[in-house]
């Protein structure tokens, strides 16, 4: 068990820096970008329906929050999936006294 979780974190980390090895110097931004602008090259008339309440201060801030968001959401639902396993665990405990 072991060296199967030591495996599958070293592909983890493989698949997380081997991007930045292989393709070096390249800008790598979000889909948000991309689809403003295509929107833009498409219609440059396109005006939003809607503007953002707060701009965050700089990229990496906002690098920051979605990282802060994406977090708390893993936490939040593996939080739950973990109570319910242990639950489950318990329960199947007590019909064996």
């Amino acid at each position: 068990m072991v060296k199967q979780n030591m495996i599958l974190i070293l592909l983890v980390v493989l698949i997380a820096i081997l991007p930045l090895i292989i393709v070096k110097g390249a800008e790598f931004g979000g889909a948000d970008g991309q689809a403003e602008e295509l929107i833009n090259e498409i219609n440059p008339n396109y005006k939003p329906w809607v503007n953002p309440f707060w701009e965050p201060p700089s990229g990496e801030i906002e690098s920051l929050l979605f990282a802060l968001q994406a977090a708390i959401g893993s936490g939040f639902i593996f939080y739950f999936i973990g109570y319910h396993k242990g639950m489950k665990k318990g329960q199947e405990s007590e019909k064996c006294l």
